[in-house]
């Protein structure tokens, strides 16, 4: 049986099986708690409204491209997107911005002609303009000029301006899209300690792991709500949490961890997907694409990427 109990802001889903002693209740925490008087929170709709994102995340969803893109491998993806991270940071944008940056290169590489060598850059630069345009807030401006500077005067305003243009039109100028950021708020919440109080290291740990993912060519088919959930996988994984994967998790990400595990019935590569993470965090201190390994070692972000790798994960 399932027993609901719900007291004002004390609510709490309690799971029970019959046959069951009171050791082996699991408790679905309400993550949305802490929302209940926050009118910006939609606690009552928010449910309603991730079964929306994980219909909507099927569609315009980026392809393999690397066959269609003969100046681009995965390898120089990669170095791209650690530009643009390390990009992202200096300007201190928001995190809805980088993912969607790095969204719409893909996107766009997926349906454009071969785009040459020489813009790959002001691509990326347009992207990530764009990008700040529709998910920054008015106080933050941005400016062609910033981006031209940044790209070393080697484009000009009217190129980037062009290439934005370009970019817009041929994404239909769809840019409502539930990225991983979207997902990744929510899981990183379900995967913490304590749904009553900020669990800044779980919540930094499975950013860190996201942020990784973005580097990884292999991931790009994947949908976000996948690859967020690998993130908080692989974070508590990292951090020796137990159980792995939660009633409060398997709740709020749809997936139980027999599912993602048990490789007849692979969940859309779950099992890879984590070991993709696991070995990305083992190679950071030696990979040449350093941005987001030091980023998440420093002081400001808890250095969880200081922490040791769960490699045993990937024998």
């Amino acid at each position: 049986m399932e027993v609901v109990q719900r007291g004002g802001r004390g609510c709490a889903r309690v799971k029970a099986r019959a046959g069951t002693t009171n050791e082996h209740l699991q408790v679905i925490q309400d993550i949305d708690e802490l929302d209940l008087d926050n009118q910006l929170g939609v606690a009552d709709y928010i449910e309603d409204i991730y079964n929306f994102y994980k219909v909507a995340e099927n569609e315009c969803r980026p392809c393999d491209y690397m066959d269609s893109q003969v100046d681009i491998d995965s390898r120089k993806r990669g170095a791209l997107v650690d530009w643009i991270i390390r990009v992202h940071e200096k300007l201190e944008l928001m995190p809805e911005t980088l993912y969607l940056a790095v969204y719409i290169i893909d996107r766009y590489l997926s349906m454009q002609r071969p785009v040459l060598r020489s813009e790959l850059q002001m691509v990326c630069a347009s992207a990530l303009l764009i990008a700040c345009k529709y998910e920054e807030e008015d106080a933050w401006d941005p400016e062609v000029e910033v981006f031209v500077y940044i790209l070393n005067d080697v484009y000009t305003r009217e190129q980037i301006l062009g290439t934005e243009m370009a970019i817009l039109n041929k994404l239909e100028w769809n840019l409502s899209v539930p990225t991983h950021y979207v997902f990744l708020s929510r899981f990183a919440r379900a995967a913490s300690s304590s749904h009553l109080k900020n669990d800044e290291e779980m919540e930094n740990m499975v950013f860190f792991f996201a942020e990784l993912a973005l580097l990884q060519y292999a991931l790009v088919p994947s949908k976000p709500s996948m690859v967020a959930a690998a993130a908080a996988y692989a974070a508590r994984l990292t951090l020796k949490k137990t159980p792995l994967w939660t009633e409060t998790l398997e709740h709020h990400t749809g997936f139980t961890e027999s599912q993602l595990m048990c490789p007849d019935i692979f969940c859309d590569g779950f099992r890879d997907s984590v070991k993709i993470l696991v070995t990305a965090h083992s190679a950071a201190p030696e990979s040449k694409l350093k941005v987001v390994y030091e980023k998440y070692s420093s002081e400001k972000l808890g250095g969880v990427a200081l922490r040791p790798p769960a490699i045993d994960f990937c024998k």
